[in-house]
């Protein structure tokens, strides 16, 4: 059970989640998953949580605009097809989702458009810079030599590196500058950044972590899952809070 934040008489903005669709196996029918953090730590920093069923119709993705203050791209087991940032598939490259990644970016163009706030979430992160125009390493292990291990194999509300927040970033407003520890599920990380995109996380073997779109009021995107911490590391609410109270302030 979720506690009653401190001043729950305020309006809890709504914050759209995106969530993974499963292929069906023999005998199922497919289904919509999404980790339960995500959500949790939506309420605990006031929000509204409401989950977005994927769809290929550009009405859809407006009328969810519409509705919702806030948005986060979640996490996923699969890679965004390079094509989507100009490339061709290289070796280490994951399985992809194309019908979520279509969606997800068209949702995410749609919304920094309106000036939505975005919080863009380890492959979400990802998305934010190739949607402005950046260009991803496939595989870290293969194309970035001096990466460290950036798969945890423990719990994921454990940390497994720290990464060092820049002064002067939103982020660093957020849960303050100087270094973090943050977990760690990726096998891909930002390359070339996009257009009027800043570093404002990195880990100590020099991928970038964190993101932000200049002169956008919240456009963040983190390699890690602070969702997953919040109970560990509390000043990772932080990131949800800022998020939160930027789509209360774009609804008024």
């Amino acid at each position: 059970m979720i506690s009653r934040p401190h001043g729950s008489s305020v309006r809890r903005p709504s914050i759209g989640i995106t969530p993974d669709l499963t292929a069906a196996a023999e005998g199922t029918a497919p289904r919509y998953e999404l980790k339960a953090a995500y959500p949790e730590a939506v309420l605990r920093a006031g929000g509204l949580p409401m989950t977005l069923a994927i769809s290929d119709d550009s009405s859809v993705i407006e009328s969810y605009l519409d509705r919702i203050s806030g948005l986060v791209i979640s996490g996923g087991a699969f890679d965004i097809h390079p094509s989507a940032y100009g490339e061709t598939p290289r070796e280490g490259l994951g399985p992809q989702n194309q019908a979520r990644t279509q969606f997800e970016g068209a949702l995410l163009r749609a919304a920094l458009k309106r000036g939505l706030p975005v919080l863009g979430v380890c492959g979400g992160m990802q998305l934010l810079n190739v949607v402005l125009g950046g260009t991803l390493f496939q595989d870290l292990k293969r194309e970035l030599t001096t990466a460290k291990e950036h798969e945890q194999k423990h719990d994921r509300s454990q940390p497994q590196h720290p990464v060092e927040i820049h002064e002067g970033t939103l982020l660093a407003e957020l849960v303050g500058k100087g270094q973090l520890m943050v977990n760690s599920t990726h096998h891909q990380a930002v390359s070339k950044l996009g257009e009027n995109v800043v570093v404002c996380a990195t880990a100590p073997d020099g991928v970038i972590e964190g993101i932000e779109l200049k002169g956008h009021p919240f456009a963040v995107g983190l390699q890690w899952h602070p969702e997953a911490l919040i109970h560990s590391l509390p000043l990772h609410l932080g990131v949800y809070k800022g998020l939160v109270q930027k789509a209360r302030e774009a609804r008024r």
